[in-house]
């Protein structure tokens, strides 16, 4: 098992660190951690699909803990991200006669981990929440860092708010299960953070790729705990996105949100729009001169090699305008204008304001 502690600047940002443990086994932990943490009863929000394996392991060690246990099932999808799904959970928190006393815990994906987080943030005016997730996205990516949110037929994660969990625990066992799509999408953010902040761990993935793909257990820790190390270093420095820092972790995500929400919700892959975002990234960030074809190159062929998609065709026949529309409610848009995280290396990109649309439409049509 490897500790990973996400501990912000600041007496108050100190409040609200947290150990994020990545490694085998960890799902049988989850009850004493809590337990120790002060909780007398627990809500766990499952994915449907993990509610008999994995969640059913996590209310077993919460009830050995001594904790009264609810489990409230999630359709899997990202369909579930809605207002309906969050009333219908507050609704059953109501009735539970749920307190502050009462922890949250969110077992699944990133579609329950963002609904529950934003469940937990609202309800009683805040509840404790604890991540198990059991994807690879999740893992890596949005389990960590506080960010909940939901989705509107206009965008998604238009509404939400920053709600830092108790802890995180990222069993590599949970993995097993996943099918092989859902695998592969997460990889796609295992890329981001090569490309946006480390080199050296871009290049390992280069020499790596056959090995993550074949699900290797030793090469899929180490990515994984690499990731999360990443991500949680940027996170103690910006919460909230204040200082711009964050925003670099969205990298392919303004064109891929746009991709998702224009696709229709579900028919991609998180991590699949998100590869496709990247590719888009990459091609405007060359049209900027920011990076040369090189890069673009090394980028594109990791992301083949992984099976991710680049082609914008993948998402279907989309027009460009629609996509634009889109992006312009981007939450990194500013008043209407359009911003990108973009590289100028491998290892580093940062958030660009003013961008033409003449130079994104560009990007998005561009082979």
């Amino acid at each position: 098992m490897i500790r990973v502690h996400l501990a912000g600047e600041g007496a108050e940002a100190q409040d609200r660190s947290y150990d994020i443990l990545c490694g085998r086994g960890l799902l049988a932990e989850v009850g004493p951690a809590i337990r120790q943490a002060g909780a007398r009863r627990a809500v766990v929000i499952a994915d449907a699909a993990v509610q008999e394996t994995h969640a059913a392991a996590v209310a077993k060690s919460l009830r050995s803990a001594g904790l009264e246990t609810e489990t409230i099932a999630v359709a899997s999808g990202e369909t579930s991200k809605s207002l309906e799904s969050a009333g219908r959970i507050w609704s059953h928190l109501a009735r539970l006669a749920v307190d502050r006393a009462t922890h949250v815990v969110a077992v699944g994906g990133g579609v329950v981990g963002d609904l529950s987080g934003f469940v937990a943030a609202t309800f009683a005016r805040g509840l404790s929440v604890w991540h198990v997730p059991t994807t690879l996205v999740a893992q890596v990516d949005s389990a960590i860092g506080g960010k909940t949110g939901i989705n509107l037929a206009e965008g998604k994660n238009l509404v939400g708010a920053f709600w830092q969990p108790r802890g995180v625990f990222a069993d590599i066992d949970a993995l097993a299960t996943l099918p092989d799509r859902e695998f592969v999408s997460g990889l796609a953010e295992i890329v981001k953070y090569g490309m946006i902040l480390d080199a050296q761990f871009f290049t390992w993935l280069e020499a790596n790729a056959a090995g993550l793909l074949a699900r290797d257990p030793e090469r899929t820790a180490f990515a994984v705990h690499r990731s999360a190390a990443l991500k949680a270093r940027v996170v103690g420095q910006d919460e909230r996105e204040i200082s711009g820092l964050r925003a670099a972790l969205n990298y392919g995500h303004t064109f891929g949100h746009a991709y998702e929400t224009a696709a229709g919700y579900g028919t991609l892959l998180h991590g699949e729009a998100v590869a496709i975002g990247m590719s888009r990234a990459a091609r405007l960030a060359a049209l900027l001169g920011r990076i040369d074809a090189e890069v673009v190159g090394r980028q594109d062929a990791l992301l083949a090699r992984l099976s991710l998609p680049i082609a914008a065709q993948a998402a279907g026949s989309i027009a460009p305008e629609r996509l634009l529309e889109i992006m312009a409610r981007d939450k990194k848009s500013l008043g209407g204008r359009l911003r990108f995280v973009l590289p100028d290396r491998i290892g580093r990109a940062e958030l660009v304001a003013d961008i033409d649309p003449v130079l994104v439409r560009t990007a998005l049509i561009a082979t």
